[in-house]
């Protein structure tokens, strides 16, 4: 086969895993910046240049979309479909998960639990939504916040008011959530592909840090899922029509929690910890889907 991979950077341990595994397994590999492809619209005749050059056939792509650069990795994603391109992710699925707030309520519509969450679209709305997420402790997040970037623990109604009127001053709408005490700083990643969990961690935050991310320090170890957290993990990634997703679950009183669902979610952190080649599991998927197709 071959395979598009695109990546704003070529040298990132997710991209350079994945190339591997599909040069491993005998396949072709183009590596691409998706912000250096070019759009061609044109009835029954789609095309996507790369650089000056028109894309040529490729059996499927496999798109590393960063937050920063959604809408127009969006946009060449669903160009390649309309090109026949079978994509690990689609458009439609990327954007629904990117958006924390779309994310948040197609979940909570389907039945799975998340924590409590709030959106305010002014400064005077602020302490009204706070009021019905929290009497104390919450978090206030960027509604695009990646790696716990964007997100403040905020002890008070007041603190939390100044922080979302400090995000709108320069154009930024926040979500507030409640702060989950008993996760006790550490949350599950639990990483999906085709319908199975292949892999799981626990991340735990450093001393006097609530953001469990590995870029921010966090440790890790495997994790011992129950029944429950597979299940959650398998429906969100499922509902938000996810082929390959991290879903991040936390650990509460009243059960899991799902906290994010990554559309992109990093290798390195996961195979790292758990030694799975997880790399190798979302090319043997391809494989798997672009033989049906083919068939």
């Amino acid at each position: 086969m071959k395979i598009l991979i695109l990546s704003r950077n070529g040298s990132l341990y997710s991209t350079q895993s994945l190339v591997k595994a599909a040069r491993d397994r005998g396949h072709e590999v183009i590596l691409f910046d998706h912000l250096h492809c070019n759009i061609i619209i044109e009835k029954g005749k789609p095309q996507l240049l790369t650089g000056h050059d028109i894309l040529g056939h490729v059996d499927a792509v496999i798109p590393r979309i960063g937050a920063s650069a959604t809408a127009y990795g969006a946009a060449v994603i669903r160009q390649l479909e309309g090109m026949g391109v079978f994509t690990t992710v689609t458009a439609d699925a990327l954007v629904k998960a990117r958006d924390k707030l779309t994310c948040m309520q197609i979940l909570a519509a389907n039945g799975l639990d998340v924590p409590k969450t709030g959106i305010s679209a002014g400064d005077t709305c602020g302490p009204t939504v706070y009021d019905h997420i929290s009497s104390g402790k919450a978090v206030v997040k960027l509604l695009s916040s990646t790696q716990g970037l964007g997100v403040i623990l905020v002890d008070s109604k007041n603190q939390g008011q100044s922080v979302v009127e400090g995000f709108h001053r320069v154009g930024q709408d926040v979500l507030i959530q409640e702060f989950i005490e008993d996760a006790k700083g550490s949350d599950i990643r639990a990483f999906v592909v085709d319908g199975e969990i292949v892999g799981a961690m626990v991340r735990q935050a450093v001393p006097g840090e609530f953001r469990s991310n590995i870029h921010r320090g966090a440790s890790s170890y495997i994790a011992d899922l129950s029944p429950d957290e597979i299940n959650i993990a398998i429906r969100a990634t499922k509902i938000l029509g996810l082929d390959i997703a991290g879903v991040d679950i936390l650990r509460s009183k009243r059960g899991p929690l799902i906290l994010e669902v990554n559309a992109s979610p990093g290798l390195e952190g996961i195979e790292g910890t758990t030694k799975v080649d997880i790399a190798g599991k979302i090319i043997q998927f391809i494989e798997r889907r672009v033989n049906v197709i083919k068939s």
